[in-house]
């Protein structure tokens, strides 16, 4: 199963420190050798972000800052994992970094299970039958 995790918080939280940065390359690190991280990064603050959005069939093009936005998403990591629960466990264990290495720092993990094609499909399915007449 294919996660997107994002890490949001306020947008003028400011560089995180060094410790918390070498902390989370090793929880990196770990992940890379156990081969379930398939990506991760830091975003670029909404000053320099760009919005393109399609609203009332008009696009329009619209550069950062954006001022509406009380949280940001400031991080994202793609894990290949084998349940939710493998994934909160590693959400936890990152947001514990954050706890130890960044006192005072609020911001929140979320934890999206990635669909393809397949996944889309048996949404729309519903439940099959075999689990409806196992309901019943």
């Amino acid at each position: 199963m294919r996660f997107m995790m994002m890490v949001k918080h306020a947008e003028l939280s400011g560089p995180p420190p060094k410790e918390l940065m070498d902390a989370m390359a090793i929880l990196t690190e770990e992940a890379v050798q156990a081969g379930t991280i398939r990506g991760s990064g830091g975003l670029a603050p909404m000053a320099q972000s760009t919005r393109v959005r399609l609203s009332g069939g008009q696009i329009k093009v619209t550069d950062g800052p954006f001022t509406e936005a009380k949280e940001i998403i400031g991080g994202y990591a793609e894990f290949e994992l084998k349940s939710k629960e493998e994934a909160i466990e590693g959400a936890l264990r990152f947001m514990e970094l954050h706890k130890k290495y960044w006192p005072g720092w609020e911001g929140e993990t979320e934890i999206r299970q990635i669909f393809g094609p397949e996944d889309f499909d048996q949404a729309c399915k519903g439940p099959s039958l075999t689990a409806q007449k196992q309901a019943s």
